[in-house]
Parts: structure tokens; C-alpha cells; sequence
């Protein structure tokens, strides 16, 4: 795929971003309705509306399949591009008004991330980014932090559904954190990822998330000059994540 052709496509995925976060934002009332909700996970009718509107516009202006988090994949194998959508990444802080979540579109090429788009719809931030040019924040242009050791460094990371909370687990969980001088837990992996192309901290890792929640924040990071790391792939396309400055070895 051509520079032209790589502008054009991202120029969809904002699109998309920016009529879903308008969406999400001006008719919460409405779409703030439980369909399903577990003990550990929520969904709401936000979820398959703004899912439904994002993937009528990735349809009508492009040509590649779509992997998104409530509909699943296509029938039949993800070509060597194929678009990531999480409609709103971040649910349960959208049901309780908490300003952290967005809408994170990305496009892929043999599984790995070349485009992402994520809108902070509830902020107005627009992040954008791209194998072949800057990451960018509201037209900006953004980089990761200078942040050389842990000791000195914000972690973010989150807790999967599927997180094992016995006490061998958590105390490797608080051993880890030790190394930090900060850590934090915001709910979103979007955002949390954009958080660290925007050098807000410095490493974000999950183990277990899906790629819809990464895969944008994914191509974003790397466009800001960091390393993005998606491991582990499994067959629900549950993922390991460790997205970072580059800098920090841990």
C-alpha cells in the first residue's frame, strides 16, 4: 500500500472515530443501557450502536474486512489487511461517568498494526498514528517520554476478566509494581496506550486483553517512537501487550 493510499485510509478510520465519539457523547442518555452484564463484564446498547455506525462508514469507503469486538470476524480467514474496531473501549467508565474511554479504530497488515485512530470522545482527543508518518494528538505532534528506569517511571496496566487472583499471582503483581514509582489502572487500554505515545507514563503492559483494545494504541506508540509489543496471540484474539518508551527495560 502506497503513502497516498495509507492517508486515505486513515482519513476513514477518523472519520469513523470522530461520527461514533459524537455519537457516544450526544446520545449517552439513550445508549447507556445494559444488554448483558456479568460479574466481571458489561455491555451496553453504546457498545452495538456505535460498533453498527463505524462499521457502515469502514464498509462504504474501504475495502478491507473487519475484526470488530461485538460482532466478531467475517466468515472465512482475515485478509492480509483487515480492520480492529473496539467501539468503545473503556464500558463500565462510560456507564458510570467516569471520562475515560473512546472509540479505537486500527488497521492491520499481516497482524501487525500500521494504522490507528483513537478519540477521547469525552476530551476531544483526537490521536492518530501511522507506520509512515508522526503520531499525533488533536493535529500535534507527539513522542514518548525520555524516562530511563522503572525507578523513575508511571506503569499503567489493567485486570482481564480472566485475571488470576490467587496469592502466588497478585504477589508477583506487587513485586512488579515495586520496580515503579508510580502505577496506574484507568480502565481503558486505548487511552492507556495513547497515554504512553504521549509521554503521560512510560510503559503500558496486560496480559490477556484483546486485540481490539491494543491494536490501534499499538501503531500509535510506534509512531511516537516507542515499541509495541502484542505476544501470544490466541484463537479469540486475546492478547499480551507491553507498550513502552523504548527505554525502559523491565
Amino acid at each position: 500500500m502506497n503513502t497516498e493510499s495509507m492517508r486515505h485510509e486513515l482519513s476513514i478510520a477518523i472519520k469513523a472515530s470522530l461520527e461514533a465519539g459524537k455519537m457516544l457523547l450526544s446520545n449517552k442518555k439513550d445508549l447507556n443501557k445494559s444488554i448483558f452484564s456479568s460479574d466481571t463484564d458489561i455491555k451496553l446498547k453504546a457498545d452495538i450502536e456505535a460498533e453498527n455506525l463505524i462499521k457502515s462508514i469502514l464498509t462504504k469507503e474501504s475495502s478491507f474486512p473487519i475484526l470488530a469486538e461485538e460482532s466478531g470476524k467475517p466468515e472465512g480467514d482475515l485478509e492480509e489487511f483487515f480492520w480492529v474496531v473496539d467501539p468503545l473501549d473503556g464500558t463500565a467508565n462510560y456507564t458510570r461517568n467516569i471520562p475515560l474511554c473512546c472509540v479505537s479504530i486500527a488497521l492491520m497488515h499481516n497482524m501487525e498494526p500500521v494504522i490507528g485512530v483513537v478519540y477521547d470522545f469525552n476530551n476531544n482527543n483526537l490521536y492518530e498514528g501511522s507506520f509512515d508518518r508522526e503520531a499525533k494528538l488533536n493535529g500535534n505532534i507527539i513522542e514518548v517520554s525520555e524516562v530511563k528506569t522503572a525507578k523513575e517511571g508511571i506503569l499503567v496496566t489493567g485486570l482481564p476478566n480472566n485475571t488470576d487472583y490467587s496469592d502466588s499471582a497478585l504477589l508477583k503483581m506487587v513485586k512488579d509494581f515495586q520496580q515503579w514509582r508510580k502505577v496506574r489502572m484507568i480502565g481503558s487500554a486505548a487511552i492507556a496506550s495513547c497515554f504512553i505515545a504521549s509521554a503521560k507514563a512510560d510503559v503500558y503492559k496486560e496480559f490477556g486483553t484483546y486485540l481490539w483494545d491494543v491494536a490501534a494504541g499499538a501503531a500509535i506508540v510506534n509512531a511516537a517512537g516507542g515499541k509495541a509489543e502484542i505476544t501470544n496471540y490466541r484463537d479469540n484474539y486475546q492478547v499480551d501487550v507491553r507498550l513502552s518508551n523504548s527505554k525502559i527495560i523491565d
